[in-house]
């Protein structure tokens, strides 16, 4: 199966592609653009998704990946760069998916504590990019984009899960 860029954001006009696909100026103005897109996919996350089951989030997630592949990878063909950094609506799409489960956390740390927790893993794992997501980079167009943040958001909820885990056990 080859994946291939989708073919509708070619009808979207070029200038509300890019603001899509940058957050309007905030990836394109501000410094650190995927912390902030990383920060907007909090509230987003907040907002939308905090009393939310799991089934939920994914359906939205996957929703939003998919619209996200075919703005971001529009956007990189505009902007002539590949993955570059003004692009995060990869980012804010991503986030929700490291708190998948969170429900379950709730008895083990404040919110607060566990929403910085997600914020810090998924910067972490999106930066460093361990695992092998470094190599999702290399899908073709908005997947590559996309999917590798998708990945640094379930090694986030994983060792979420994990941390809980282990502090339930006392462990920590």
């Amino acid at each position: 199966m080859r994946l291939s860029q989708p073919r509708w954001p070619h009808f979207l006009p070029r200038r509300w592609v890019v603001a899509s696909a940058t957050l309007g100026p905030v990836g394109r103005r501000l410094p650190a653009p995927g912390t902030w897109g990383s920060l907007l996919g909090l509230l987003y996350f907040s907002v939308f998704f905090q009393r939310a089951g799991t089934g939920a989030v994914m359906v939205a997630t996957a929703i939003g990946a998919y619209l996200a592949v075919g703005l971001c990878g529009e956007a990189e063909r505009y902007l002539k760069k590949k993955d570059p950094g003004e692009i995060i609506l990869d980012e804010f799409i991503a986030i929700p998916l490291c708190f998948l489960g969170w429900h379950s956390w709730l008895r083990l740390a404040p919110p607060w504590v566990l929403l910085l927790a997600g914020f810090g893993l998924f910067r972490f794992y999106d930066i460093i990019k361990p695992f092998g997501i470094a190599r999702l980079q290399s899908l073709p167009d908005g997947w590559g984009v996309v999917v590798d943040d998708l990945a640094a958001a379930l090694a986030a909820c994983a060792t979420l899960h994990v941390c809980a885990w282990l502090v339930s056990r006392g462990g920590v």
